[in-house]
C-alpha cells in the first residue's frame, strides 16, 4: 500500500499504458478530458440523487471516469475499457490484491453488521469476509487509509484491504443495506405485535396475513429480492421455512445457490405479501396455491409464476422467473446442429401430425416449444395451447390453463378447442390415455399437434404412447417425429482454457483412443468462479420414417426401433452432447452429469 498519494485520473491512465491495456494516444486523451468528464460525471449523479448522493457521500473515482469514455481496448477486438479491468489493473499497480465482489458468496450479518450504510457510502467500502478475527474490506480508492484506520480504531479489530470497483461496492451497499433494513425493520413490528397482543394476532389469522402482507418494510424486502434475482440471472427463487429460520435460494443455469438466511418471524409476512402479490388466498395457508406476478425489468416485461407448498415448518415458496429472452429464442438459436434443425424444421412444416418433444422437467422443453409456437404464429394461423399452468403469456397464442379442480382437464379441453377451428394445437403434457386419444384424433382430423412426454430418449416415446394405450397403427399414421432433449452449461468465454481428455475419459465415453483437444473454464469474475455462464439445448431428432412405421405396426422391441432410428442417422444426446464438448462449447463432466 502507497501511503500520502492521491488516486487521480492521471494515475490510473499511467498504470494502464504502463501494463499496455491502452495506448499513449488513449492515455494523453484521457488527462486530457478526466477533469470535465468527472465534473459531468458528478453532476449526473448529485441530479439523479439530489437527497442521497451528494458530492461528500459518494466521490468519483477515475475508474468510474475512465470507463465512462467506452475506450476500445487495442488488439482485443472491440472489446471495451470496463470499470472492472480498470480496477484490476490499479491494484497490481498499487499491490494490493484485486476482488470482484461475488455477492453469491458474502454472508450478510457480515456485510451489514461491521459499518453503517452511510460510512459504506460515503467511504465506498465494503465488508466482504471475516476469518480468524481479519475482517477483510473492499475499498475503491487504494490511497484512502481514513475508513481502515477508523473501523480498527473503533471496533478494535484487524482488517485486510482487498480494492474492488464503487460499481459493486454501491450494488452490495444498496442491496444487502436495503434488505437487511427492511428485514429488521419488519422483524421488530412484528416483534412488537406479538408482545402486545399475542393472543389476538395468534387467534385472529387472517388479519395478521392482511397487517403484515401491506408492510411497508416487507414490500421493501420483497422487492430487494426480486431485483437482486432479476440481476443473477436467476431462473427461481426459493424461500424455505425452517425450525428457527428460514433460507433464501437462487437457481442460476440450473444450479441451486444459498443467498440469505432470515429471521422466522418474518417468514410469514413475506410469504403473505408474495401470496398478495401474485393473487392468492392470503389466509388459506393448509393448501398448495398457484398464482402469477407480471412486472417490468430493464424495459422488458417479466413473468413470474409462484407455486406455494405446506412444508413441516411453515409454506415453502418457489417463485419462478421468465425471461422472454429465454423462452421466446429464434429456433436456430436454440442449440440444433444442422441435420437435426432442418429435420425439425421440416416437422413443424407439415398440416398435420403429431410432434413430440421429450425430456425431464428443466430440460428445456416449454423454450422449444413456446419458441416454435412463435415461428409458426402469424395472422393466418390460429395457435391454441393447454397448459397445466400457462407458463408465459403470449398474444400470438389462445392459451388455455388446465383446472382439475373444475374438471377442466387436458382431455376435457382438447375436445373442446377442435370446435375453435385450430390450425395448431400444443397440449402442455400428454399423461394419460384419453389426452394421448384425443390429440391423435386431433392428427387425424387435419391439424399439427406439439406435446410433450417425459422419457428419457426419443425412441422410449413410442414405447410409453404404446403403454398408455395408444395403438401401433394410429400412432404409425399420426406421429411425424420425436425430439428428445436437455440443457448443458456452457464453458465462460472469458476464462475458457484449453485441455486434454484422459485415457480413462476416452474409455468412459467409448470414442476411438487418440488426443482429444477439450476446454474448461478456470473460473473468472464474470461465471462467480463457476466456470459456466448460460446454457444450450442437446438434441435428439427421430424421424418416423416408412421403417419405423413398419417395425412399430410389427410390434418390435425397443431396441430394435432404435438401432432402426440409428440407421437413418439419429444422433444421440451422448454422441451431440460430446461433439458440443469437443467443440469447445461445454466440458466432458456437463457431458456425463446431463447424459449419465
Amino acid at each position: 500500500m502507497v501511503k500520502n498519494k492521491q488516486f487521480t485520473v492521471e494515475f490510473a491512465a499511467k498504470a494502464l499504458l504502463k501494463r499496455g491495456v491502452i495506448s499513449e494516444e488513449q492515455c494523453k486523451n484521457i488527462i486530457l478530458k478526466g477533469s470535465d468528464q468527472k465534473a459531468r460525471l458528478q453532476k449526473l449523479q448529485d441530479t439523479a440523487h439530489p437527497r442521497h448522493l451528494h458530492r461528500q457521500q459518494c466521490p468519483i473515482l477515475p475508474a468510474e471516469v475512465i470507463s465512462s469514455f467506452n475506450i476500445e481496448i487495442p488488439g482485443k477486438e472491440g472489446r471495451i475499457l470496463t470499470e472492472d479491468a480498470i480496477t484490476q489493473v490499479i491494484a497490481d499497480e498499487t499491490g494490493v490484491e484485486y476482488r470482484k465482489i461475488d455477492p453469491l458468496k458474502l454472508n450478510l450479518d457480515i456485510v451489514t453488521s461491521y459499518v453503517s450504510r452511510p460510512f459504506a457510502m460515503r467511504y465506498l467500502v465494503i465488508p466482504v469476509d471475516e476469518k480468524d478475527g481479519i475482517v477483510t474490506l473492499a475499498i475503491a480508492d487504494p490511497f484512502n487509509l481514513e475508513p481502515v484506520e477508523s473501523l480498527e480504531n473503533a471496533r478494535k479489530i484487524k482488517v485486510k484491504i482487498v480494492l474492488s470497483s464503487k460499481s459493486d461496492i454501491i450494488k452490495i451497499v444498496r442491496e444487502f443495506f436495503g434488505f437487511r433494513m427492511s428485514v429488521e425493520g419488519a422483524e421488530a413490528e412484528a416483534s412488537s405485535i406479538f408482545e402486545l397482543g399475542s393472543l389476538e394476532q395468534y387467534v385472529n389469522l387472517k388479519g395478521q396475513g392482511e397487517i403484515e402482507a401491506t408492510d411497508q418494510h416487507i414490500i421493501n424486502a420483497v422487492e430487494y429480492l426480486l431485483h437482486y434475482a432479476f440481476d443473477q440471472r436467476a431462473s427461481d427463487i426459493h424461500i424455505e421455512p425452517k425450525k428457527e429460520k428460514a433460507f433464501v435460494r437462487l437457481r442460476i443455469d440450473g444450479i441451486l445457490h444459498y443467498i440469505h438466511t432470515i429471521p422466522k418471524i418474518i417468514h410469514a409476512p413475506i410469504i403473505s405479501r408474495i401470496k398478495m402479490l401474485s393473487r392468492m388466498d392470503i389466509a388459506e395457508k393448509r393448501r398448495p396455491q398457484d398464482g402469477r406476478i407480471k412486472t417490468n425489468y430493464n424495459g422488458k416485461d417479466i413473468e413470474i409464476r409462484v407455486s406455494t407448498l405446506p412444508v413441516a415448518f411453515g409454506e415453502k415458496v418457489v417463485i419462478r422467473i421468465f425471461d422472454p429472452e429465454v423462452l421466446l429464442q429464434d429456433i436456430d438459436h436454440l442449440g440444433f446442429y444442422p441435420r437435426e434443425f432442418q429435420l425439425y424444421n421440416s416437422f413443424i412444416r407439415r398440416p398435420n401430425g403429431i410432434i413430440l418433444v421429450t425430456g425431464p422437467t428443466g430440460s428445456g422443453k416449454t423454450t422449444t416449444l413456446y419458441s416454435t409456437l412463435r415461428a409458426l404464429a402469424s395472422p393466418d394461423v390460429n395457435i391454441i395451447t393447454i397448459e397445466e399452468p400457462i407458463e408465459m403469456i403470449v398474444e400470438e397464442f389462445n392459451q388455455v390453463g388446465v383446472q382439475p379442480a373444475i374438471n377442466v382437464t387436458f382431455a376435457n379441453i382438447l375436445r373442446t378447442i377442435l370446435r375453435q377451428d385450430p390450425d395448431i394445437i400444443m397440449v402442455g403434457e400428454i399423461r394419460d390415455k384419453e389426452t394421448a386419444e384425443n390429440a391423435v384424433q386431433s392428427a387425424l382430423t387435419g391439424h399439427l399437434v406439439l406435446s410433450t412426454l417425459h422419457t428419457n430418449d426419443a425412441p422410449s416415446s413410442v414405447t410409453r404412447l404404446l403403454d398408455i394405450g395408444v395403438p401401433a397403427f394410429l400412432l404409425s399414421s399420426t406421429v411425424i417425429g420425436i425430439v428428445a432433449q436437455r440443457l448443458v452449461r456452457k464453458i465462460c468465454p472469458y476464462c475458457k482454457k484449453e485441455g486434454a481428455l484422459t485415457e480413462e475419459e476416452t474409455d468412459h465415453l467409448q470414442l476411438v483412443k487418440k488426443p482429444y483437444k477439450i476446454y474448461y473454464g478456470e473460473g473468472c469474475l464474470e461465471c462467480r468462479g463457476t466456470g459456466y455462464r448460460g446454457r444450450t439445448g442437446i438434441f435428439e431428432v427421430m424421424e418416423f420414417t416408412d421403417k419405423l412405421k413398419r417395425l412399430l405396426n410389427d410390434k418390435a422391441e425397443l431396441s430394435t426401433i432404435y438401432d432402426a432410428a440409428k440407421a437413418d442417422g439419429m444422433v444421440n444426446l451422448r454422441q451431440t452432447a460430446i461433439k458440443k464438448m469437443l467443440e469447445g462449447i461445454t466440458t466432458y463432466e456437463e457431458v456425463i452429469s446431463v447424459t449419465g
